[in-house]
Order: C-alpha cells, then structure tokens, then sequence
C-alpha cells in the first residue's frame, strides 16, 4: 500500500464522481520573460488575434463593465477591451501591467467580473480565485473525458497544470462555488485549439 500512497502525492488523481482531477505540479512553475514572450508570439498571429476577438465578444454578450484578467499571457486581452485590468504572477506580466497602471491584485480586489482564458487549471486554489468575481467568470480551459483521455493529451503538463475538469466536472464545480453556466460554446476548437471549452458563468448566490 505505500507505492499507493506515494502515487497519490506524486502523480495525476482523478476521481470520475467529481469529472476532477489533480497533479501535483511542482512550485517552481516556468512563468518567466521567456514564458511572456512566447505568448506574445502566439498573441501576434491571425488565430491569436481571433481568439482575443472571440473572447471580447463572449463577454459583451453578457456584461459590460470593468474585467480583471487573471493570468494575462502576454497582454494582449488586457490591451485590447477597454476596463481591463490584470492580475499575474509572471515577474514579467507583473512588470507590464505596472508599467501601464493595469496591476490589481486579485486577492485584496473585489471585481465584477474576472476572466481566465487557459488559467483556470494553473491556480493553487481556484476557489479563492473565482471567490473574488461579484457577477461573471469567463473562462477557457482544457475539457476531458475521463483520466485516460488526460494521460494522451497535449494538454496533460506536468509543470504547469494542476486541475483537470470533464465539462460536468467544470459545471458542477462552479455550481458549488455560487455559479451557474449561462454559455458554452467551442469557439476555440473551431479557431484550431483542440479540447478547449469556453464557458460563461454567472454568479446566483
């Protein structure tokens, strides 16, 4: 029983039940000027600058009002919606954010409303996370079918994903935490971005 124990705390745990599963991603995490710069890369690209479009878009839909950004890639959300502001923990998205005045700390802010586009899955603790967000959180993230369908994906990174979500693992989810799904689309899959769901979720209580 101990290899079973030190499995637990040492790779992928999911439990069907919940459609939630964890790995233990080490502390040191890869969030630095290079990490920044690569997003920029992809952010300066026809699909890049589709996808910030469509995410704009999603949330015009649905509110009109200040957003903060939670895990900012490279910026290119926060620069292209008007009352945006961010949040990261990338020196270098810090930095950036600084330097334009658009730094709030989501921990000591209320909000709205946050979006999470591909962040979701990389937070410690997502419930103190979504906690913050008075209306709406806009999310992207991997959707899964079960631990295999994890274990095969692109999407399973080892340094940097923590939580994995089937789509009613992700629904319920937000359910417990006061939220219900007022949209799911897969307008990342149609702009070429494999198994990534895109959800709107309004807070109820």
């Amino acid at each position: 029983m101990r290899e079973f124990y030190q499995r637990v705390d040492s790779e992928l745990v999911f439990f069907p039940e919940l459609g939630i599963g964890r790995y233990p991603v080490p502390r040191e995490r890869p969030y630095n000027v290079d990490y920044f710069e690569r997003y920029k890369r992809m952010a300066d690209t026809e699909t890049g600058r589709l996808l910030t479009l469509s995410r704009i878009e999603l949330i015009a839909r649905h509110y009109h009002g200040p957003v903060l950004d939670v895990g900012i890639g490279a910026g290119q959300f926060v620069a292209s919606r008007a009352m945006t502001f961010g949040y990261d923990v990338n020196p270098a998205g810090v930095e950036w954010l600084k330097e334009k005045g658009l730094y709030r700390d989501l921990y000591k802010t209320s909000c709205p409303a946050i979006s999470m586009w591909d962040v979701l899955e990389h937070i410690d603790d997502p419930e103190a996370a979504v906690a913050r967000a008075g209306e709406f959180v806009f999310v992207s993230i991997p959707i899964f079918r079960d631990s295999a369908d994890i274990l095969r994906s692109h999407h399973f990174r080892k340094d940097e994903h923590i939580w994995y979500f089937t789509d009613e693992g992700l629904r319920n989810w937000f359910s417990k935490q006061g939220f219900e799904c007022v949209e799911h689309n897969q307008m990342e899959c149609d702009l070429g971005r494999k198994g990534i769901g895109t959800y709107a979720f309004k807070r109820i209580n």
